[in-house]
């Protein structure tokens, strides 16, 4: 899943008086900032809707909060070192409420489990991604009842998929709904099953009803969460399915899913995006490595070859499809010529977007047993990084400025940084940004692109 290592505060969608259709009084406040990619932002509005079955409702301003809660991400260090800063920032606010109870939850709280609270001071709870249910519980029983600060909830379960639990939606356009948590795929770099667990499927009916609740709430875009959310299956629903069936929910105008993995790529799934309009032509998928040997070090289970014909299985049936992608270089054992590779896959490939790190060593999972004399340098991996970098960057601007003067129907999503501007998404997931007034958020506007800056565009309205 394409990690955003940004920053999002959860704001009020509705109070939690709402929850459940059951008043519930509210008389308790609960901030909660997001680190990581769109599962952590679909775990937090499940965690608000936790809380708001407690009475907490969610507010914008640690300062006003009776409760912090920092949902985290495990993916690479440099996350865990900005969540570890961030919680000695928050504890100036025990300076005018002493009572205030610091959560940590997610991935890197599974991950360092009873190391978090030995190597910080002031988190009370540290919580991983299967105990969210518990967490308004715990909260409760530390302010009220006099249980002692420093506690755990780490315990995976391989039944809990959050039914039941009502999320509240942070302000935005798009309803996340998570289908699946958990991985069954063992890349050999990558922490997530270790922390998430094995695959859990949602129901597909629960999924349909959240659906419709999404778009009697307001919001016409979904996007569907999972680890590899196309490996989705469950009794004689599989992804493919549940996608179509999501697309034809009435009042669904766009469909979105992330992040898929290239071995789970059905026909007819590719069948679905091409012959539902609701569905998006975008598509995330994570190549990694433009290397064979690296690919089968990391296990990833598909060769260059492979994932070059599934390239062009999506794009003959879904013309004009905008592709985007995860690279990692610098993995242990990738040579020179292994890295050419991977400039040589961008360069055939040509994705619209990717997402570009060099490896980040993971305590926990198998990379680490690989020989220490493979580990590539930190000077030569940033290097690499470089120029997968400078690559991309030149590939988006010359697809960018090929689009200029088309016009597409873009999702006003916000305010722009520009004044007087907002800013929205083209089908295609292009960020656009156009004169346009705060109040069109969540509406949608034909634009003519009319210049771009590589990774975004500017835009006029067409009457």
């Amino acid at each position: 899943m394409a990690d955003t290592t940004g920053l999002v505060s959860l704001k009020r969608r509705r109070t939690a008086k709402e929850v459940g259709g059951a008043p519930v009084p509210v008389t308790r406040r609960a901030f909660i900032e997001t680190y990581g990619c769109q599962m952590n932002i679909g775990d937090s509005e499940l965690m608000a809707g936790a809380l708001a079955g407690r009475g907490y409702v969610t507010v914008d301003d640690p300062a006003r909060a009776d409760v912090i809660v920092i949902n985290t991400c495990a993916i690479r260090e440099h996350a865990e070192t900005r969540v570890l800063g961030r919680i000695g920032q928050l504890q100036v606010h025990r300076r005018n409420h002493p009572d205030l109870v610091l959560a940590v939850t997610g991935c890197m709280a599974q991950r360092m489990g009873k190391g978090l609270l030995d190597r910080t001071a002031g988190v009370d709870i540290v919580a991983g991604p299967d105990s969210y249910r518990k967490l308004g519980d715990l909260v409760d029983e530390m302010r009220f009842g006099g249980v002692s600060r420093g506690q755990m909830l780490l315990a995976l379960d391989e039944m809990e998929a959050y039914e039941g639990v009502d999320a509240i939606r942070r302000e935005g356009v798009t309803a996340w709904v998570t289908v699946q948590r958990g991985c069954d795929h063992r890349c050999t770099f990558c922490i997530v099953p270790y922390v998430r667990g094995s695959e859990k499927n949602r129901e597909p009916r629960a999924v349909l009803q959240e659906v419709r609740d999404a778009v009697a709430a307001g919001y016409t875009e979904v996007s569907l969460l999972g680890q590899t959310v196309n490996s989705y299956r469950i009794g004689d629903w599989d992804f493919a399915r549940l996608l179509q069936a999501v697309a034809r929910v009435d009042g669904v105008r766009r469909v979105r899913f992330t992040s898929p993995h290239p071995n789970d790529v059905s026909d007819r799934m590719v069948r679905v995006m091409a012959e539902e309009p609701a569905v998006c032509p975008q598509l995330h998928l994570p190549v990694q490595s433009g290397s064979d040997r690296i690919l089968k070090r990391m296990v990833r289970r598909y060769t260059v070859r492979q994932f070059l014909d599934t390239v062009e299985r999506v794009r003959e049936s879904v013309p004009g499809i905008a592709l985007s992608t995860d690279v990692i270089v610098g993995f242990p054992g990738e040579t020179e010529t292994d890295f050419e590779s991977t400039l040589s896959l961008l360069r055939q490939v040509r994705f619209d977007d990717a997402f570009l790190y060099r490896y980040s060593l993971r305590d926990g999972t198998p990379a680490t047993r690989l020989p220490a004399d493979d580990f590539v340098s930190e000077k030569t991996s940033g290097r690499r990084l470089e120029e997968v970098i400078s690559l991309h960057r030149n590939i988006q601007r010359e697809i960018n400025e090929g689009e200029l003067g088309s016009q597409h129907e873009v999702l006003v999503e916000r305010p722009a940084r520009s004044e007087g501007d907002v800013l929205g998404r083209t089908g295609t997931g292009k960020v656009v940004a156009f004169p346009g007034a705060p109040e069109s958020r969540n509406t949608y506007r034909v634009v003519r692109l009319t210049s771009t800056s590589g990774p975004t565009f500017r835009g006029e309205a067409v009457p």
